[in-house]
């Protein structure tokens, strides 16, 4: 039976970390299905979202065969600035992941008006 982990993101801007609001974020599993689609507030963050994840059970026995995290794509946007795609960000039952972002203004980077920034999470070793 699945659980339920969450994240949080918080958008910012500069080495300040100025408070980005209306960055679109979209959270897709591995397959593409859109699991939420938000938009951060004032202070640049979003609620808790909760998305499902393996039970915690399933992680306590080194025979167990499913991976004891859910791991999901995050895509954060925002006009005037570099995109953004975090892979492989990892979620667990019951806890809150934190997802900072820091946004790159496109009048700092001229010539990247597509440019699309991609982070990797590496796969905890469980």
């Amino acid at each position: 039976m699945p659980s339920t982990g969450y994240i949080q993101i918080r958008a910012y801007e500069s080495l300040a970390q100025l408070p980005l609001p209306e960055v679109s974020i979209a959270i897709l599993a591995h397959d593409g299905t859109a699991l939420a689609l938000r938009l951060t507030d004032e202070d640049g963050k979003t609620e808790p979202i909760a998305i499902p994840t393996p039970d915690a059970e399933e992680s306590l026995a080194p025979e167990g065969s499913r991976t004891p995290f859910a791991a999901i794509d995050l895509y954060a946007e925002k006009a005037n600035f570099v995109s953004i795609k975090v892979e492989d960000v990892q979620l667990f039952p019951g806890v809150t992941t934190l997802q900072e972002l820091e946004m790159i203004p496109l009048s700092d980077l001229p010539d990247a008006y597509d440019r699309q920034e991609i982070l990797e999470t590496r796969r905890q070793n469980l």
